[in-house]
């Protein structure tokens, strides 16, 4: 969860989009103008939300003294190997840069999956 943004949003699989019936976009974390919505029902009850379903685009966080050192801008696009059973290349990862970032690569269950990937593997900026 985290962080807080200025609207609610629903970050989902492709696999989950098709299995709830909603067309969401591939977007960064945060936009969400002209996403459609969904209703959440929980046992504390539910949540209609207008828009903010999206499926996050990839993402790897550097701490700015990371980015410098590596030749990497904010929101410069990389290409990243995953180990696994079943590697693959990831194209279109988008850097993010700050001083509050720590280094971290976040991708969707589809794509660990595929790979054959876990928590705590590594990854190869190729490009």
């Amino acid at each position: 969860m985290g962080p807080a943004r200025p609207a609610s949003q629903l970050e989902i699989s492709r696999t989950d989009s098709f299995a709830l019936g909603v067309k969401a976009p591939v977007r960064e974390s945060g936009n969400i103008e002209g996403t459609p919505g969904i209703t959440l029902k929980g046992p504390a009850g539910e949540v209609e939300l207008e828009q903010g379903v999206i499926i996050a685009a990839r993402h790897i966080h550097f701490h700015t003294s990371e980015a410098e050192a590596w030749g990497i801008a904010d929101k410069q696009l990389l290409k990243v190997r995953l180990g696994g059973d079943r590697g693959l290349v990831l194209e279109n990862v988008i850097a993010r840069v700050s001083d509050s970032f720590k280094l971290d690569m976040h991708i969707d269950t589809d794509e660990a999956n595929a790979a054959g990937a876990n928590n705590g593997d590594t990854a190869e900026i190729v490009d």
